[in-house]
Parts: C-alpha cells; structure tokens; sequence
C-alpha cells in the first residue's frame, strides 16, 4: 500500500533538508535583503503544503526561490509549483543526449518522493512540439564496433513483452524485474559497441520499458517520476526513427494531463501526436483522448467532432495496429465515448455507452474496468440510483485495492462526497466504511514514511 504523495514544496524542503519553520525563517530573511517584510510562519508554510491549497503569491513565490536558490524568470516562466527543486524539466529532445535522459528518469525515481505534480504544461508542450518538428532520421544513429550477442538481445526483447503483456492484476509484481532490464539496456546503450541494427533495437526496447515503467509510476500517483520516464521514452524512440511509438508516449502524457485535470496542455499534445500517425487504430485513441479534453472543457461541438474522427478512424483499420495501441478496441471508444458524455450532462446517453463498453472489455484488464467501474457509479449517482452506484463503486474499489493502483482508489475515492446525503440507501454506508478503511491505513502509511 502507498503512502500519500506529497505537495511540491515538502518535497522541496526535503532536498534542502529545511523544516517548515526553516522555510517561513529563509523566506523572512529573503524579504529584508530587499528592504521589505514578511509575515511568514510555520503554519503559512502548512497552509501552502495543503492538497488544493491556494498558490502564494507571486511575492512569495519569488521569496521562496530567493531560499532555494531557484532562477526567478522560472517562477514566471514555469508558474507553481513546477519551479520547485524537485520539478525539474525534462531533457530537451533532439539534444544528442538520449542517454542522459534515460538514466535521469532512473535518477528520479532513486531520489523521488511521490507527488500529485506532473511535468509542467509548457515544458512538456514544448516537449511535444520539439517531437513534431524534428527528424526522425537525424536520431537514428549508433555507435560501431564488435556487436552485442544477437540472442541476448532476442531474449530480453521477448522477456520484456512478456511482462508487459501480464494481466493487469500481476503486474504489480513485476517492477523489479523492469528496472533491472532498464538498467541492463541503459548499461549497454552506455558502454557496449554494437552495430547500427542493434542500437536501433536497443533504443525501441529501452522505450518500451521506459513507457511501461512509466505507466507503474502513474498508477501509483508518482506523477514527476512518470513523466520523467515517458521524455526518456520519448527520447530512444526517436534516437530509433520510431514515429509511431512517439506518438504513442505522447499519448501517454496527454492521458496524464487529462487525469490531472489540465485540459489544455493534453489538447496540444495529441495535435502535435496526430500530426505525425497515419495508422487509424492509434489516430482513433487520439482522437478520442481530445474529446475528453474537450469534454473537460465543456466545449460539447469540438468534443462531437473529435468522437466522430475517433469512431471513424477505428473504422477504416485494417492492418496490425502500433504495439502501443494493440488493446484498444470498442470497448475503449464506447466507454470513454460515455465519459465525455457524463461532462457534457448528458448522463442518459453516457450510461447506455459505458454499458456498452463494459460488455466488450476483456475480462484481464482489470484496471481499465476498475477506472469503467467508476465512470458507470458516477453516471448512476447523478441519475439518483444511488444503491445501484453504490454497488458498482464498491466493486470498483475491490478491483483497484486488488490491482495495487492507488490512483483508481483516489478516483474512486472522489464519489464519497456525493454519497453522503445518502447514508441511509443499502449499500452506501458499507462502501464509505471500506474507503475510511482504506485510508486510515495510508494514513498510518504515510506516518510512517515521515517518522
């Protein structure tokens, strides 16, 4: 079980080794080197920490860097709280350094303590559209020499899509065995001599576990690690001339953006990630990943239209879809089709379409149902079944405390406010009494982790 993650600025004062009243001390001294005052306290420094806290000001932002030692033209460039030590954007891509990208995310994870907090929106816009505008063909480069064994390299290719391939349930045991065979590629894209073949191989593994890796960091609510590890993924599969799987992790990090509530950034993301596929499988799941955007946004025309170019798409495939892609189905469309329609009000509708889905879905992706789960409870509380809902979201609860991923719990966990003018209706109290169980246990986690 997971320990809560932490806000921005105690992870911060955790690389400097301050306290809060270490910090409230740095930002009042801050002050008087530019003739000014500052009130700050122990308890402001609690009050920013807090999970959906209001931003400090500018001022005391820029008070805050002065301590940290921190750029300001980031503090405006960047905004809150993705300037802080901690948050750190990736490496720049088309930089020669895919490498140093790769075992930064490795050095992420070592010093990591887990945040709600992804890559900030303009560096990972930017991230995007240096993806989109750069060649392909200028990355796919590798070093000469005596090459590595053919068979080695077979075997730990076919080891990795194995794992990756697991069901969803037993996959969370397998994050060890990833990491090592991440720092085995690493260690060869370091220091091995092989041929031009073999580097390209390398660098499309090295990003499939990167991406794999990535996803793990994700459900457990480590978003910067996460985000680390799809740039180095981003990065080997262009050093690789691997379009498709760029467009893929790209993906990845507009699903990201939509979890994190930021429409915007995940819009640019998958234009610049369309602009470069052509297979329909993988252009209908982006397709659809910009409706919900959309959805988000309340904008219901450009939501309509995304859905039709996702619907279509699907279609007209006829080949093998991109490895990245090669579980989306109708399943995915109709649901997430649903989805939007829950933003958009339209819960009728909504609840026929995730029904649908629910129907279609391979019965061994039981993250994805869970997540299903919770869309379908929520669509049945609006519409005033609330037993029914509440039924549905403890079954959603089993799966996600089954599959170890604490960000479906927390999705989950979102409902409860809904249900509790209904603690009277069968079967509410008993999923509200499960979820304080679940996270009285955290808490006691996230003690621990602190002592």
């Amino acid at each position: 079980m997971d320990a809560f993650p932490q806000h921005p600025l105690a992870i911060a004062r955790s690389l400097y080794d301050l306290s809060q009243a270490d910090l409230a001390d740095g930002i009042k001294k801050a002050a008087r080197r530019r003739n000014r005052r500052a009130g700050t306290t122990k308890q402001q420094v609690s009050v920013w920490e807090r999970p959906g806290a209001h931003a400090p000001t500018l001022w005391y932002q820029l008070l805050i860097a002065d301590v940290f030692g921190i750029d300001s033209d980031l503090v405006t460039a960047l905004g809150w709280p993705y300037w802080l030590p901690g948050s750190e954007a990736p490496v720049p891509l088309g930089t020669g350094a895919t490498v140093t990208a790769l075992r930064e995310a490795q050095r992420r994870t070592m010093i990591s303590r887990r945040t709600l907090l992804g890559i900030a929106p303009a560096a990972l816009t930017t991230l995007a559209q240096q993806w989109a505008a750069l060649d392909p063909a200028l990355g796919a480069s590798a070093a000469d020499g005596q090459a590595l064994a053919p068979e080695l390299v077979t075997w730990l290719e076919h080891s990795a899509q194995h794992l990756t391939s697991l069901a969803t349930a037993d996959r969370q045991h397998t994050t060890q065995l990833l990491d090592s065979y991440y720092d085995t590629v690493v260690g060869w894209l370091e220091n091995g001599r092989y041929d031009g073949a073999t580097g390209s191989r390398l660098h499309v593994l090295a990003s499939s576990l990167a991406q794999t890796i990535g996803w793990h960091r994700f459900d457990h609510e480590d978003h910067t690690a996460a985000g680390h590890y799809w740039s180095a993924a981003l990065h080997a599969a262009h050093q690789a001339g691997d379009t498709d799987r760029g467009a893929g992790v790209l993906a990845d990090f507009a699903y990201q953006s939509i979890w994190l509530d930021q429409a915007a950034p995940a819009i640019d993301v998958l234009d610049h990630a369309l602009n470069r596929t052509q297979d329909p499988t993988a252009r209908s799941l982006l397709h659809l990943r910009k409706a919900r955007a959309h959805a988000m946004n309340g904008d219901a025309r450009d939501c309509r239209r995304a859905l039709e170019a996702a619907e279509h798409a699907l279609d007209t495939a006829v080949a093998a879809p991109p490895a990245w892609c090669n579980w989306y189905n109708l399943a995915d469309l109709a649901v997430d089709s649903g989805r939007c329609l829950i933003d958009l009000g339209e819960t009728g509708p909504a609840l026929r379409q995730i029904s649908q889905g629910m129907a279609l879905l391979p019965a061994a992706r039981n993250k994805t149902r869970a997540v299903f789960l919770a869309y379908e409870a929520e669509t049945l509380l609006r519409q005033g079944e609330v037993d029914h809902s509440a039924a549905t979201a403890q079954e959603a609860l089993i799966l996600a405390q089954q599959i170890g991923a604490s960000r479906c719990v927390r999705q989950i966990t979102s409902l409860s406010a809904g249900f509790q003018p209904h603690r009277k209706v069968q079967g509410v109290q008993q999923f509200l009494s499960a979820l304080r169980s679940e996270w009285t246990v955290r808490d006691r986690m996230s003690d621990s982790v602190i002592t």
